[in-house]
């Protein structure tokens, strides 16, 4: 079970730091949105944030995005609760 849970938590740390290195071309989308000016095309630059973030929320043909580090924690949190037993509450309390 250690081993298992041991596993989980390497593979969420991994999925997140995936997910993490990417929020960059978000910043950068963004940052873009917020410096423009009237005279410049901002449906066009939402039009870009959008996409990023899609592309970093859901990921692409080899990288699985956001869902990645969603199923890992899931996968995480199961193993944690088997690794923590099954949970007994006392009559009464």
């Amino acid at each position: 079970m250690a081993d298992s849970l041991e596993h989980a938590k390497k593979r969420l740390d991994d999925e997140y730091g995936q997910t993490r290195r990417r929020f960059d071309e978000i910043h950068d989308a963004m940052d873009s949105v917020a410096h423009a000016t009237a005279e410049e095309d901002l449906y066009g630059r939402l039009k870009n944030l959008e996409k990023s973030v899609h592309k970093v929320r859901t990921g692409g043909w080899f990288r699985p995005g956001a869902r990645g580090h969603s199923r890992a924690l899931k996968k995480y949190n199961a193993a944690k609760a088997a690794a923590d037993g099954p949970k007994v509450q006392k009559f009464g309390s």
